[in-house]
């Protein structure tokens, strides 16, 4: 479904056609659709390069901050932002990516100017995670699975799915995933935070980032796949070239 927490995807950015059965037809058109359909989320976020960049931020704050003070780390890690979103822009690669990025690191900036910490600047990920979590752990209970309502909006099936018990459990699945994800960020990087260690706290926010982003996107995608849920415009072309 803001990796730096609050820059990391969640199922909200879902843009990509669902994987799903591929029509009947002659073995190129199968190859064609095939190809099609592995258009994944990780691509329109911009890729293993969108995530990665997604990291050097933190990655200039910490040892700036530790070499040359708050001020030129928190300047350091906006005009790493701002190089991103303007190479991004050059290449002519989706530039969503960068520009949320690009506030998120600001809004974090800000945090940490006003706190006078270094530690401030993890503080926006670390609540961004905790409100995510909640709220998705929130559509499990409530039987309205946050995976399966975003995935079937904007892929034109609506809330139909809700009718199929196997459906609806394995988008609790897919959104238990998330929960997951973002209840591990918040309590690990809490407990940094409240300890201090502002060094440690930047390790995790790294390496429970766009590895843990990963994790929940290949469960979502299973559960789409195990769904069978094509776009609206994909199952019709489907009937049409059924025999």
């Amino acid at each position: 479904m803001p990796s730096s927490d609050e820059n990391a995807p969640t199922p909200a950015d879902f843009t990509a056609t669902a994987p799903g059965p591929a029509p009947d037809g002659t073995a190129g058109e199968e190859v064609e659709a095939e190809v099609a359909r592995q258009q994944t989320l990780l691509e329109q976020l911009g890729g293993f390069s969108g995530l990665i960049y997604s990291t050097l931020p933190v990655l200039v704050f910490v040892p700036v901050n530790t070499l040359a003070g708050l001020t030129a780390a928190i300047w350091g890690s906006l005009g790493v932002a701002a190089a991103i979103l303007i190479w991004r822009l050059v290449q002519r690669d989706p530039v969503q990516p960068a520009i949320s990025g690009f506030i998120g690191v600001g809004i974090c900036a800000f945090i940490a100017y006003r706190m006078g910490e270094a530690k401030g600047f993890f503080l926006f990920g670390i609540y961004t995670s905790l409100i995510y979590g909640g709220v998705f752990l929130a559509s499990i209970l409530l039987r309205w699975p946050l995976v399966g309502v975003i995935w079937g909006v904007l892929n034109g099936h609506g809330t139909d799915w809700r009718a199929d018990r196997r459906v609806v459990r394995l988008y609790d699945v897919a959104t238990l995933a998330w929960v997951l994800v973002f209840g591990s960020r918040y309590l690990v990087q809490s407990h940094f935070y409240d300890t201090d260690h502002t060094g440690w706290l930047a390790i995790a926010r790294i390496a429970m980032g766009w590895p843990l982003t990963a994790v929940a996107l290949a469960v979502t995608v299973w559960a789409v796949r195990r769904a069978g849920h094509l776009p609206v415009g994909r199952e019709a072309k489907a009937d049409t070239d059924s025999p």
